[in-house]
């Protein structure tokens, strides 16, 4: 349910159009397909390309590796797998089925590509969840996608991802006797036990921070598929770690034993919802979120005699930690050097550095213009607000991925006129060469003049 990628959204509840946005032909073709374009249109050239990769499908690529590794845990004809999904999808489909507030940043331009107002490039994979339910063509699924954000760069964050998202359902009218609970616990004892120690101290539900939906579900059924949700997904951890842990594996040095705990956490899909955390080389990571699913989701796709768990989980942030991949930009890389290394028919070893080129940092200073407001606010009617994702894809666009990072080092307000100063300051190194002086001096040149022509900010 797009649980499991917790990653940072922006608190602004709208991005608006950029100063002078370059004008836009009357459609965009996607992977073959056609969408007219209007004022919401903000999908660059650079995300368009990166649609046909579909990264969690190629042979021996790290992500389609661990792909298989956790589809191995949720056998058919239980679950059904959907790994081959579009991913352009209708804002109703992305938002509405699953009850975003229409003032939700996720709705953000700054936040979400849009291709125009009516349509999207999913930000999740829940954008299909309802879709799914409502077909109702087995107990279980999982679906694998990529999906797509504006977000910062740094060395763990891409605007493409990967989730794989789960869900387990059971009808009232098809169990035995109407008795959800005991179905459940029948099909719990079915499921393989492992014998790793798991810290689980909070009761199933909490009436403040983990409230049982209490209009549609029982104690005793929410009990059941909580084991049953919990024990599911244990059985996977234990599988991604024994897979790390094999004698002719070398993709960790860790001795300690593997130790699990559930961490109580919300999420708009579920209630009650946990987190689940691992116990590795001395520090507890946090691998995956989950839950019951909302009944008001399963009733609005048609199927309101059904209830079960759901879960998400980001396939980059397992795969950078099985295959100890330092910079999430290596993904993406076509350089045999890189692709080589991995095989689905071979153990787990971690990653070998092919290269290590040096770092160029470049500042960036700008004054935001004086009727702008403050960064991050405002309305669509202003056009002239700052959103530092906007500062974020005008770097992608420009240097694409021989950018490592972009962090703000500097803000300043000036105390007589009130205008708002920003610098950033830009890591320029490339995963496979080193840039010249004369390549980043001219990247740098292009960024700097349209930041200025885009988001027409004045630069110090």
């Amino acid at each position: 349910m797009g649980l499991g990628q917790l990653r940072r959204q922006s608190t602004t509840p709208n991005s608006l159009q950029p100063v002078s946005a370059p004008s836009l032909p009357p459609t965009l073709s996607i992977a073959g397909r056609s969408y007219r374009t209007d004022e919401w249109t903000n999908v660059s050239s650079t995300i368009i390309n990166a649609v046909p990769r579909r990264l969690h499908l190629e042979s021996n690529h790290p992500i389609s590796i661990t792909r298989q590794i956790i589809e191995s845990r949720f056998p058919a004809p239980t679950y059904k797998t959907y790994n081959s999904l579009f991913p352009v999808v209708s804002v109703q489909q992305n938002f509405d089925s699953l009850d975003f507030p229409l003032d939700h940043p996720g709705r953000s331009r700054t936040d979400t590509y849009y291709v125009n107002k009516d349509t999207v490039l999913r930000t999740h994979t829940s954008a299909h969840e309802a879709d799914i339910f409502r077909a109702n063509e087995s107990d279980g699924y999982l679906i694998s996608a990529d999906v797509y954000r504006r977000d910062e760069i740094d060395r763990s964050h891409y605007p493409v991802f990967h989730q794989m998202e789960g869900a387990r359902l059971w009808d009232r009218e098809e169990v035995p006797n109407g008795d959800i609970a005991k179905a459940v616990w029948d099909d719990l004892e079915k499921l393989p036990k492992h014998d790793v120690a798991v810290e689980d101290p909070n009761p199933t539900i909490h009436p403040e921070r983990n409230p049982l939906q209490s209009e549609h579900h029982t104690i005793e059924e929410v009990d059941a598929v909580a084991a049953h949700l919990k024990r599911s997904l244990e059985n996977v951890v234990v599988e991604i770690f024994s897979r790390a842990r094999q004698p002719d594996s070398t993709a960790t040095k860790a001795t300690e034993p593997l130790k699990m705990r559930w961490v109580e956490a919300y999420f708009p899909w579920t209630s009650p919802s946990w987190e689940l955390e691992v116990f590795w080389e001395g520090d507890w990571l946090e691998l995956l979120g989950c839950g019951i699913v909302k009944q008001s989701l399963l009733i609005n796709a048609g199927v309101p005699n059904k209830l079960g768990w759901a879960f998400g989980i980001g396939l980059e942030r397992i795969a950078m930690f099985l295959y100890q991949i330092p910079d999430i930009r290596l993904f993406w890389s076509k350089d045999a050097r890189f692709l080589s290394q991995f095989s689905a028919t071979k153990p787990i070893a971690p990653f070998v550095p092919f290269s290590k080129h040096p770092a160029c940092y470049k500042d960036v200073a700008f004054w935001l213009r004086s009727s702008s407001s403050s960064a991050g606010g405002g309305s669509r009617s202003n056009s002239q607000d700052f959103h530092e994702n906007d500062v974020m894809e005008i770097v992608r666009d420009v240097a694409g991925d021989v950018v490592e990072d972009v962090r703000l080092v500097d803000e300043f307000v000036h105390p007589g006129t009130g205008r708002k100063s920003y610098c950033y300051r830009i890591n320029y190194r490339s995963l496979e060469r080193t840039l010249t002086n004369r390549e980043t001096n001219a990247l740098h040149e292009k960024v700097r003049e349209t930041l200025v022509s885009s988001l027409g900010v004045e630069l110090r």
